[in-house]
Order: structure tokens, then C-alpha cells, then sequence
């Protein structure tokens, strides 16, 4: 039986990063008579590189500070505007790299929340819990963007089913061939090149939850995705979490009264989780498949 020995080298240091999470940043474009528009983000910045020493010795002299990573990206609001996400990330990641030595590989994930202006001028109105993101890496192996949407909450009264599924002892959920079919989307598509029209993406998912006739929640799945490949030729991957916000039937039946399935419950848990991606059939080439 072997027993650690002080002194003895029997760790190392296994792969690592450190940066700046969650910088909270609202640009105003100022549009004067025009009216402005707001963009509202959440930045997080990641690095890796030859860090070693600060974690083994406390040698920081290779360690861009996490505050000096949050103050850089309020500059850059400043000096370069935000045009899209993809692009402020992009940027952002590969001054990261290019201006410090000791830095390989830049990680910047950025979620925007939007805003509708309500008087075309100064007022504005946050449009729901849906979420835009943008994770892009930078390195050796070039730049890869992954884009996306969450909390995209969509539903359908009908057009869908679920029965035939596997019984056992435990089984008291009834088959259904008339049901709800609610979810709360999170997606991501990546591409081997540019970022894909995100407006389209969404759209594609969105049309597709909608005009598929459902037998289950994994074939909207691989439709949505599917519509996605379709619509946006660029796009290699997508990959989907699809929460099944169930929805139950209330029995009435201790009323006297019918329920032609009008009265329901809303379960926020537990609740089935969908999951899975739809790429396309084809070899993806080696330099697009690296991960941070």
C-alpha cells in the first residue's frame, strides 16, 4: 500500500485558466433626435498560458490582473462600440492573446439581454428572460465562436403526443394523444468561419417547435436543429437543452364538472430534460473541433 511522503513530487499541476466573470456593462448609443439604443451585457473573460509559477510559487509576474481584464472591456465599449456580441468577443479575445506573451488562449463568453425602446427615444423595456450568448476562443488553433439563445420559453396548445413508451411497476403517467408541449430553450451553433445570423438561427428553432406535429420532445429536438443546419449553411453543430415544462390536466371530476382539455396545471418540478446535438453528416475539420 502506498502513503504520500512529504516532499515528494507527486503532484502536478494539471490544466488551468483564471480571469475576469460577469462584468456588467449597459452602452447607450446616443442617437439624439434618432433616440438611442442600449446594449446590456454580461462579460466573462477567461486565459490560459504558462501560469504555472503563479500557482506553484505565487509568482505572478506572468498574471494580467482580473481587474485590469473587466477594465479592458469597458475601454473597448468605449473606443471600438459594440456592434454584435461575436465581434466585442472576438476582439476582446484576441488583444488577450496578442498583447500579453505569457497569455495562449482567450476564452470570452458573453450573454445580452434586450430592450425595446417603448417611446422610439429614451425609454425602454426589457423584453422578457430570453438571453442572446456568444462564447468565442482564441489560439494557436485560430478563433471558434459558438453562438446562441436561452431562455427561450415556447409553447403549443396541441399538435402534440406521447404514448407507447416503456412500462414497468413504477409507471403511472397515462398516454396522451392530445397534450401541451411546453419548453424553455437553450441553444448553441457553431461555425467554422463567421458567426451565423443569430436573427436566423432563432428563427429557424422557433419555426420549427411550431410547425413540427410532436410524438415526443426528443423528435422537436432534432427537428429544431435540423431547421436550424437548413436555414444557416454555415453552421456545423447544434446543440440543444429542452426542458419539458409539463403541464397536467386538473381532474374536475370531484366538482361535477368535465375537463376538455382546457384546465391545467403548470409543474416548474421535476421536469423531464431533453438533450441533445444535430450536426451535420460530414468529417469536421480538425481545426474547428478544439474546445477551451
Amino acid at each position: 500500500m502506498s502513503t504520500f511522503q512529504p516532499g515528494a513530487k507527486t503532484f502536478e499541476l494539471g490544466p488551468n485558466q483564471y480571469g475576469k466573470a460577469e462584468t456588467r456593462i449597459v452602452r447607450v448609443a446616443r442617437g439624439g433626435a434618432g433616440g438611442d439604443a442600449i446594449t446590456d451585457l454580461n462579460v466573462s473573460v477567461s486565459l490560459r498560458g504558462d501560469l504555472a509559477a503563479s500557482h506553484l510559487t505565487g509568482d505572478n509576474s506572468a498574471v494580467l490582473p482580473t481587474d485590469t481584464q473587466k477594465n479592458t472591456v469597458y475601454a473597448f465599449a468605449r473606443e471600438h462600440g459594440i456592434d454584435d456580441i461575436e465581434s466585442f468577443a472576438a476582439r476582446l479575445a484576441e488583444h488577450f492573446v496578442a498583447s500579453q506573451p505569457t497569455i495562449h488562449e482567450a476564452r470570452v463568453s458573453i450573454e445580452q439581454y434586450p430592450w425595446d425602446s417603448v417611446d422610439g427615444v429614451h425609454t425602454f423595456r426589457r423584453d422578457g428572460g430570453e438571453v442572446r450568448t456568444a462564447v468565442v476562443h482564441h489560439g494557436a488553433h485560430g478563433t471558434q465562436t459558438v453562438s446562441g439563445v436561452s431562455g427561450l420559453v415556447l409553447l403549443k396548445t396541441t399538435d402534440s403526443e406521447f404514448h407507447g413508451f416503456v412500462k414497468d411497476r413504477y409507471t403511472t403517467l397515462p398516454e396522451t394523444t392530445d397534450r401541451i408541449l411546453a419548453t424553455s430553450v437553450d441553444a448553441t451553433w457553431r461555425t467554422a468561419g463567421a458567426p451565423a445570423d443569430a436573427a436566423k438561427a432563432r428563427a429557424a428553432l422557433v419555426e420549427a417547435f411550431a410547425g413540427t406535429y410532436s410524438y415526443a420532445l426528443q423528435q422537436t429536438l432534432f427537428e429544431m436543429g435540423s431547421r436550424v443546419l437548413e436555414q444557416c449553411p454555415e453552421v456545423l453543430e447544434v446543440k440543444l437543452s429542452l426542458p419539458n415544462r409539463h403541464h397536467f390536466l386538473v381532474d374536475l371530476a370531484p366538482f361535477g364538472l368535465d375537463n376538455p382539455n382546457e384546465v391545467y396545471y403548470a409543474a416548474d418540478r421535476p421536469y423531464g430534460l431533453i438533450e441533445g446535438t444535430v450536426r451535420r453528416s460530414v468529417d469536421i475539420p480538425e481545426e474547428v473541433r478544439w474546445t477551451f
